[in-house]
Formats: C-alpha cells, structure tokens, sequence
C-alpha cells in the first residue's frame, strides 16, 4: 500500500536532512588543518580531505543529474580550484588507496565547495512536485530508481562519509594529545 504523497511535507523532510548534512560538513571542516585532512588512520583508510571530497561529488552529481543542470565541479570552478588529477566525471567511486592519497585540499575549500553544492541542492528540493518525486531517473534498478529515492540515497550516503570524516577526526585527534 503507498500512501499519497505530500510534496511540500517531503520538501520540508529533505531539506531538513540535507541541512544537517551541511551543518557536520561545517563542524568537520571547523578548524581542520592541513595535517588533520591529509591524515588516514591506515594505509587502505580514506583521509576527511577525501571524505568530504567525495560526498560532495556525489552529492553535486546525483542531484545535478536529477535536476537535469551542469554540476558545480565544472560549470563553477571547482574542477579547477581543487586541481585533482582524476578525469571531470570522477566522484571518487572505486578510488584506490594511491587515489585517496593525491586528494588534498583545505578546510576552506572543502566547506566552500559543499556550501555551494547545498545551495543549488536546495534550490532543487524547494522546486520538487509530486510528479518530479516519481519521475525515474535510473532503469538499470527493479524497481527503477525514483527521483525521491535517489534524494534519500544522496542524504544516507552524505551522512555516512561525514559520519566517518569525524570518527577519522576524532582518532587525530586523540592521537595528537
């Protein structure tokens, strides 16, 4: 049984979640230096630099692909500014350990970059409809992806790496006394 569907009510949770995605972005990137976004707790582990690199790709790439618009890593400079040795479509999916290591970037520009990807994010999730919700935007699924179940997909996996990006900041920290 699917219950009906309330666009403004779904609009106002999915804002809520990308906000708090936002909000541990910012905490984990506070005052992170450069020795704290480079550091990996072992040779196989991802750094925050990376971390948050990489759930900011994909959250730049899996909404921008839903709202049908150019991601910010390339129509606003990001590609540029970050200087990264990987191709313009790389979202960090499958990245070896020799990958991890060449993302380095600072506290600023981690933070910048997401600020920017929350902004057009939103900007997208206060326009959805009902039908924008149901439209499919991937049939290599059964069932095939929804454009709302793509949003909760980006948000579960943002909250995951940011998760990870403070427990790694956490052990530097610890360490580090």
């Amino acid at each position: 049984m699917s219950l009906p569907v309330d666009a403004g009510a779904a609009r106002e949770i999915l804002r809520d979640h990308f906000e708090r995605v936002r909000e541990l972005v910012v905490a984990v990137t506070d005052g992170l230096t450069p020795q704290m976004s480079d550091y990996r707790p072992g040779p196989e582990a991802n750094s925050i630099a990376w971390l948050v690199w990489h759930l900011t790709r994909v959250q730049d790439d899996h909404v921008s692909d839903a709202a049908d618009v150019e991601r910010a890593w390339t129509s606003r400079g990001w590609r540029e500014r970050f200087a990264l040795p990987f191709p313009a479509a790389d979202i960090g999916y499958g990245h070896s350990s020799a990958d991890v290591a060449a993302v380095h970037a600072d506290a600023q520009l981690l933070a910048d970059y997401h600020g920017d990807v929350h902004l057009a994010t939103l900007e997208y999730v206060d326009e959805l409809t009902v039908g924008e919700l149901d439209r499919i935007v991937d049939r290599r699924w059964d069932p095939p992806v929804t454009v709302s179940v793509r949003l909760v997909s980006v948000i579960g996996d943002c909250l995951q790496h940011v998760g990870q990006a403070a427990y790694v900041r956490g052990l530097f920290e610890a360490l580090s006394r």
